[in-house]
């Protein structure tokens, strides 16, 4: 069970941050206008998809899902904070969706920590050892 969940959720996230990145990458007016209004147009979008891209790799390559987990949760604790502070929920009419998205990958980013903790662990050994 705990197998097929993390594949659910891994393939959710990586999904809708790859997604996104056709809209980061090709400067839509949706993407410009968001990252404009938070101050970071155009490196900010620019980065942001490159993390998003790394992040969704590392999700779907089993040996690094606690990796991109993180590096998710990180990314989208950035996004949900820039909703709730500078943009508003619903963004230029879009019903809330963007921040759904970010608060469903930023759900199934903290489930995958959690499953996939004894990598977090091997990872310090690694890094600390």
């Amino acid at each position: 069970m705990k197998k097929y969940l993390s594949i659910a959720l891994r393939i959710v996230a990586a999904a809708i941050m790859l997604q996104t990145l056709y809209f980061k990458f090709t400067a839509a007016p949706e993407s410009v206008y968001i990252f404009s209004q938070a101050g970071i147009e155009p490196w900010g979008r620019i980065g942001t998809g490159v993390a998003e891209l790394i992040a969704s790799l590392l999700l779907l390559v089993p040996r690094t899902i606690a990796l991109g987990a993180a590096v998710s949760l990180g990314l989208m604790a950035g996004a949900l904070a820039t909703h709730l502070l500078i943009l508003g929920i619903e963004v230029q009419g879009d019903g809330g969706q963007l921040f759904a998205y970010a608060l469903i990958v930023f759900l199934s980013s903290s489930a995958l920590m959690l499953i996939h903790s004894d990598q977090l662990l091997s990872y310090r050994k690694i890094l600390f050892n």
